[in-house]
This record gives structure tokens, C-alpha cells and sequence, in this order.
């Protein structure tokens, strides 16, 4: 009976969501279209509505998710967020679920979070033209075997990040980035022979630029830790009420100029950059130890 009961729950949650994003697309492809006026002033305004528009659609799936699959998050944020800051957002990725948590923890709190998004996912049926409407940075990544076959493409996933940040330049924004590159796996884990007990490798590279083009302007860090303490669910297993808690801590930090140079062509600021990042993983992979036992007692901030 209860796997019926979820089956039905998600099914209508899925439905409700997909209704939804129906709902906004809409306005956010009208305003998209407006928004190709060459008119500083014009595009500007257009990028504050549609930004509202992508909220509103977060701020509705949220009541979706409490009415139909109640999640508890528990949460700790160490500091005031401000919705007039730039951000830049760091997290430990496991499922896609995450980027729900992410959306739901930070809406309203901090300016709309933009991911990095590979190029193919431009072609998901309506997401994928509000993802471009609101200037999700889509990335091509290039294996080794094609940069060995054409050497002309290294450099160019770089030349996007560069293009895609100097869009965030005119108004406030958060500027997701899951540093791992992939979602953690135990086959994935073992294959990279992570020094880390729960997380993956960190990737330096396009946190690296994406600091670096922002300039002054990006000058504070959100690093988040998730948690999950059944289990990593999938999509259909959160919508479908299988996931009952998260567990999230949230620290807020200047971002050092140190962290900031040239990457490419600086090897010493390179391994520099990279030492840091190893070590604010290092900090991460205790969090997740703390958050493990803080689940176990049940003693944390319910959001």
C-alpha cells in the first residue's frame, strides 16, 4: 500500500511541477525576446523580471514539495545573506536532487543561482530555453581523446567561462558551482583514489576563472555541505516523499585575493589556487563527518 501511496504522491508532484514550468515558461520566453533589443537600460530591467520569474517558479514548486512530499531541512548558516551580494555558491554534488535543496534553502535569501550547465542540456524540452533566457553559462567540455585530435580546442571551455561571467557584471548574482564536476559515486571515488573520506576531487579549473573574471565584484564564498541520511535519492524518490530529511551546513567567507590571478599562465598562483581549494575541501569532508553525527542525535535548526 505505501508503494502505491508514493507512486500516486509523485506522480502528482511531477504533474504539478511540470504544470508550473509551463506556467513560467511563457512570460520567460516574452521577456527573453524583449530582451534582445540592443538597450543597456531595457536589458537590465528585462534581467530583474525574469529573474522574478524564475523565483516565483521555485517559490511555487516549494509548495508543492510541502504540501505533497514534505522534506525537513536542517539547516546551518553561519552568517546574514544579502540579496544585493555577489556570491559565489560551492557545494559537494551526489544527486540531482541538490540543486532542489540548493533552490529552496537560497530563494528569496541571496540574488537567483546560476549554474554551469553542460551544452547538451540546452535541448531539455522548456528548461532549456528559461536556462538560456536567464543566462545559465552552458559549457562544452572537450575528453582528452578530442583535445589530443584537435589541440585548437584547449582553451575554448575556458573562453566560455569567461564570456558566460562577464554577463553577471551589471546587476547582483549568485554563480553556482558544484567544484567535483560530477556527482559522487563509490566507483567514481575509488577510481580517483580521493583523499577525502565522502567527497571527490575537487576541479580547480573553472572556479578558478570564473573568480578571476568577476574581479572585485564577486568577493564572497557560500560553501555548502549536504547530507543526506537515509540515502542519496534520486529525482523520482525525492517527489515521491522517499526522502524524509537533509541535513545542510552553509559557511559564509570573504573570498581572498589570493584566490584571484591568472590560472593559466601563472603556474605559481595555479598551485596555489589549488592548494587552497584542497583545503577548504578538506574543512568540507569534516563538515560531512559533523553532519553525519548531527543526524544521528537529531539536534540541528529545521528551515
Amino acid at each position: 500500500m505505501a508503494a502505491v501511496l508514493s507512486r500516486i504522491t509523485g506522480s502528482i508532484a511531477f504533474l504539478c511541477y511540470i504544470a508550473n514550468t509551463l506556467f513560467w515558461v511563457f512570460p520567460i520566453f516574452v521577456f527573453s525576446i524583449i530582451k534582445l533589443i540592443p538597450v543597456a537600460p531595457l536589458r537590465l530591467a528585462i534581467n530583474y523580471l525574469l529573474d522574478a520569474c524564475a523565483s516565483a517558479w521555485i517559490s511555487i514548486n516549494g509548495i508543492v514539495e510541502r504540501i505533497l512530499h514534505p522534506v525537513k531541512i536542517h539547516a546551518s548558516i553561519d552568517a546574514k545573506l544579502d540579496k544585493n551580494e555577489w556570491y559565489m555558491v560551492i557545494a559537494n554534488h551526489q544527486s540531482w536532487v541538490d540543486i532542489l535543496i540548493l533552490q529552496r534553502l537560497f530563494n528569496g535569501k541571496i540574488p537567483f543561482l546560476k549554474f554551469f550547465l553542460k551544452q547538451e542540456l540546452i535541448f531539455v524540452p522548456f528548461l532549456g530555453l528559461a536556462w538560456w533566457a536567464l543566462d545559465f553559462p552552458f559549457m562544452k567540455r572537450y575528453s582528452t581523446a578530442q583535445l589530443k585530435k584537435n589541440p585548437k580546442l584547449r582553451g575554448k571551455d575556458i573562453e566560455i567561462t569567461r564570456k558566460a561571467c562577464a554577463k553577471f557584471k551589471s546587476k547582483p548574482v549568485s554563480i553556482m558551482n558544484f567544484v567535483e564536476g560530477t556527482r559522487f559515486q563509490s566507483s567514481k571515488h575509488q577510481k580517483q583514489n580521493s583523499p577525502y573520506q565522502h567527497l571527490l576531487r575537487p576541479k580547480a579549473g573553472g572556479l578558478a576563472f570564473a573568480l578571476s573574471t568577476m574581479g572585485d565584484q564577486l568577493n564572497q564564498l557560500v560553501d555548502v555541505t549536504i547530507y543526506y541520511p537515509e540515502k542519496t535519492p534520486s529525482y523520482w524518490e525525492f517527489i515521491s516523499g522517499q526522502c524524509q530529511s537533509v541535513y545542510v551546513d552553509v559557511t559564509v567567507s570573504e573570498i581572498p585575493a589570493s584566490m584571484k590571478g591568472d590560472y593559466v599562465n601563472d603556474r605559481q598562483f595555479k598551485q596555489q589556487f589549488q592548494s587552497q581549494l584542497n583545503h577548504i575541501w578538506l574543512k568540507k569532508d569534516s563538515t560531512m563527518n559533523q553532519l553525519i553525527k548531527q543526524s544521528t542525535q537529531g539536534n540541528s535548526h529545521e528551515c
